[in-house]
């Protein structure tokens, strides 16, 4: 079985921000792979359901970004989950060109106040997760405003399409194995992944 959890902030007033690009993942694969994502436990949205023939859990905590890891940690020891190859957590990142998508298999939070907080309650950086390029705050701008701030018009196009590309990254990692949505999807840019983050 595999978790999936994309990260993102409950309430309208964050649907369509740089933040919630996690949130718009999930929804994705959701569309994919045909799972609603409308139970609510364990503080998060859930839906279960199989794909790629993998048993898989879609989910989107509801305990706002910073406490991530109280919906993750409950998530992983209610279904069992060995979290260190079958946790993947899907998240934004400013230190990554709008649309890129980098994979790794584990790694630092990077500043990240919603992969802190999952490191911070499973103790450990050994887990998937897929992040999601948001491109680089503006000089001048503070952190949280940007990262809470809604995309363009232009950008909005952008997502959308790396939202369906980071879905179809998760399905090759279900389908094959984490490396080879590694090759597949880490081209472009390098990126030293330390994502200075809100």
């Amino acid at each position: 079985m595999y978790l999936i959890v994309g990260l993102g902030n409950p309430r309208k007033e964050y649907e369509n921000t740089r933040h919630n690009i996690g949130f718009a993942v999930i929804d994705a694969i959701s569309e994919q792979a045909g799972i609603p994502v409308t139970e609510k436990k364990h503080r998060a949205l859930i839906g279960k359901g199989l794909w790629e023939g993998e048993k898989v859990i879609l989910a989107k905590p509801q305990t706002y970004m910073n406490l991530s890891g109280e919906s993750v940690r409950e998530l992983r020891d209610y279904y069992r989950v060995d979290e260190t190859s079958r946790l993947i957590v899907i998240s934004d990142d400013i230190s990554l060109d709008a649309g890129r998508i980098r994979i790794r298999k584990r790694g630092s939070a990077g500043g990240h106040n919603g992969l802190k907080n999952i490191i911070a309650h499973l103790g450990h950086e050994d887990f998937i997760r897929v992040r999601i390029g948001v491109g680089e705050k503006p000089q001048g701008y503070d952190l949280a405003d940007y990262v809470l701030g809604h995309f363009s018009p232009e950008e909005k196009k952008i997502m959308e399409e790396a939202a369906s590309t980071a879905a179809e990254a998760v399905r090759m990692i279900l389908r094959e194995n984490v490396e080879a949505a590694m090759n597949q999807y880490n081209r472009g840019r390098p990126s030293d992944g330390s994502g200075g983050r809100e």
